[in-house]
């Protein structure tokens, strides 16, 4: 499969928190929380001003995990992480994050 480049799956999104699952832990006692980010904004794409719409299931570990957890529904949040298989079998994407901060 070649080497891995860390580098070349890293997503920043600014996003609004509109669902989330109740906290949980892995069998090893790690905190995962699960929920839905929805993003909006106008992109350039060769010279035209394109709109920009799209929900995406996330999922945070640990520390992360704990701070999301905190935050209520409708929270504006800056993220960084990057985009896994949401199932290992499955086709869908999900954004596993790596920060989270509070934007508003």
């Amino acid at each position: 499969m070649g080497q891995l480049n860390s580098a070349a799956n890293r997503i920043e999104l600014n996003a609004t928190l509109i669902e989330k699952s109740a906290l949980r832990h892995t069998p090893a006692g790690v905190a995962v929380q699960e929920g839905m980010l929805s993003h909006q904004s106008m992109q350039s794409e060769e010279g035209v001003m394109r709109q920009v719409n799209f929900e995406i299931f996330t999922v945070a570990f640990g520390q992360q995990a704990m701070t999301l957890s905190r935050m209520p529904v409708g929270s504006q949040l800056r993220c960084t992480g990057f985009l896994c298989r949401r199932r290992r079998s499955g086709i869908t994407l999900a954004l596993h994050l790596s920060q989270i901060e509070r934007t508003g």
